[in-house]
């Protein structure tokens, strides 16, 4: 079931446009690098496993960021805080809780003075968080992907880049739960307004790629990800990205 429902949340993603973030370049981040701000074990409460209550982490393309939502999780408060390109965002709801219910909510905040809308929305048991719309300031065609933290779950979030031999370059976003052994990732290439996703496995801090012919597309090194494999085009690609929630 766990795993299900990490697979369903890969699936919720809205790809809304993006703003452009051009010039962009890979750069590795030292290896062994330990994100400190990170925590090391969920958030989430176990009496919000199968609730629509709880935490729920994830990544932002368009240009990079991160966001979590904390619906109810530890009593009543409401709240989510959005970074994006290093701008903290926090952000509530007026929307109310209801037990046995799904959640349905829009939340704002002010960005650089400007306002903030992000629509979330997750079904009863916690199945399927999604964004559904979002109005984010300078950032008109953001791509935010979602899911649910347990309290034996730990979600992971880490920013980074990708290049190729195309040439071509991107923002390489991802989501890990090493309990799991799962990640999943969203890319979209420098002026795209598209996002592209993708999941697997991990074995051994190794990412592997079903669609890349279960190749090592990247290996986790603390909380670092860096690597590079030959797509279906025979162009390489290299991935290098840093924890960041």
């Amino acid at each position: 079931m766990k795993n299900m429902l990490f697979v369903i949340a890969t699936a919720a993603m809205f790809s809304l446009n993006a703003c452009k973030k051009n010039n962009e370049t890979v750069v590795s981040p030292p290896a062994g690098y330990k994100c400190v701000s990170c925590k090391t074990t969920p958030d989430a409460l176990a009496a919000n496993n199968s609730s629509s209550k709880g935490i729920y982490k994830g990544v932002v393309i368009g240009s990079t960021g991160t966001i979590m939502f904390d619906i109810a999780n530890n009593g009543s408060a409401i709240t989510a805080i959005l970074i994006i390109d290093g701008v903290t965002v926090n952000l509530t709801s007026l929307v109310s809780w209801v037990a046995g219910q799904a959640y349905t909510a829009p939340f704002t905040g002010l960005l650089n003075g400007n306002p903030v809308s992000i629509n979330f929305s997750v079904g009863l048991s916690g199945n399927a968080p999604t964004v559904t719309s979002s109005n984010i300031p300078g950032h008109p065609v953001a791509s935010i992907n979602i899911i649910k933290e347990s309290s034996s779950n730990l979600i992971e979030c880490f920013e980074g880049t990708y290049s190729t031999t195309k040439p071509e370059t991107g923002v390489f976003n991802l989501i890990v739960s090493r309990s799991l052994s799962l990640w999943t990732a969203v890319a979209r290439k420098t002026g795209s307004s598209t996002s592209d996703t993708g999941n697997g496995t991990i074995a051994n801090d190794k990412l592997i790629d079903p669609s890349q012919n279960n190749q090592v597309i990247g290996v986790l090194n603390v909380d670092v990800i860096n690597g590079s494999f030959v797509d279906s085009n025979g162009k390489t690609v290299t991935i290098t990205g840093k924890r960041s929630l």
